[in-house]
């Protein structure tokens, strides 16, 4: 199928009252395919895949609240049960089931728990460094206490508010941040990730999109129990890829292999970090679609 020579459309639909952004790649005949992006980022980190399927699939990415061009929080408030009911409220409005789902980090998370939930309406799952914490880093958050996780959450809430976005006199300055959280980044990875995720000043600088409430995770979330028997619930087909130079814990190694009673594959990637899909996106593109069968 000829695709037409220009980048995706910009939408927006609405859940909990807020107004939250995606992108949509065009080719509606084709299967539905919905990617998520991981905290801090923004739907066009995706760019590169959904240029590489998009002749085979109708690509849909959003923007998580309180990121991209995505509404923020009013209260400040990011929970996990939000994040998903805002995944199903978008495959609900625009009837993407059964959808394909490609998901990194965050998203993977919420992709992982929302696929348990509702397992008819996933056709196959691909999750990089979803699946959070390793069990040891688990165990010891929670060993902390309830009253010690409330209290770092309140003092992080305290500094937040009084954070102000930071400011980066040029777009070079905020793509050296780029590039100095993932070294595999090429030049024109950062600039294309830093363009789509800043937005410039009044006064011309640049500061990142995302609400730096994001970055304090909520005290409580479902028991490490519930997430597992969610995982149990997952019926299609699942790809769980790593980058082993990432700070995240192989399921294969840490025992969580064991929940997906439907079974599971796992992709463990060589010179590759959190950000496998950017990495290693020639071998990624390949394994995925090799995957999927297109």
């Amino acid at each position: 199928m000829t695709q037409a020579p220009y980048g995706p459309t910009t939408r927006t639909y609405y859940s909990q009252r807020l107004r939250l952004h995606y992108v949509d790649w065009g080719n509606p005949e084709a299967p539905p395919l919905l990617m998520i992006h991981g905290g801090r980022d923004h739907c066009r980190n995706w760019d590169w895949m959904a240029e590489r399927l998009r002749d085979r699939f109708h690509i849909i990415c959003p923007d998580l609240a309180g990121h991209g061009d995505s509404q923020w929080s009013a209260d400040g408030n990011y929970f996990m049960a939000g994040f998903i009911y805002d995944i199903a409220q978008l495959i609900h409005q625009q009837k993407l089931a059964p959808v394909t789902i490609i998901a990194h980090s965050l998203g993977g998370n919420i992709a992982l728990r929302y696929t348990g939930l509702y397992p008819d309406t996933v056709k196959a799952l691909v999750a990089i460094e979803g699946m959070g914490p390793s069990p040891a880093v688990i165990a010891e958050r929670l060993g902390d206490g309830i009253a010690n996780r409330m209290h770092r959450w309140i003092d992080e809430r305290r500094q937040a508010a009084g954070r102000l976005p930071r400011r980066y006199a040029t777009l070079d300055d905020a793509c050296k941040r780029m590039q100095d959280e993932n070294k595999h980044l090429s030049p024109a990875q950062a600039r294309h990730l830093t363009q789509h995720g800043v937005q410039q000043n009044e006064d011309g600088t640049y500061s990142w999109k995302f609400d730096n409430y994001v970055r304090s995770f909520p005290p409580y979330d479902m028991g490490h129990d519930e997430v597992a028997s969610l995982w149990g619930r997952i019926t299609c087909p699942t790809l769980l890829v790593y980058g082993k130079e990432s700070w995240a814990s192989n399921p294969e190694v840490d025992g969580r292999i064991k929940h997906f009673k439907h079974g599971a594959r796992v992709i463990e990637y060589e010179r590759a970090g959190h950000w496998v899909h950017h990495d290693r996106l020639d071998d990624f593109t390949r394994d995925v679609e090799a995957f999927l069968g297109v």
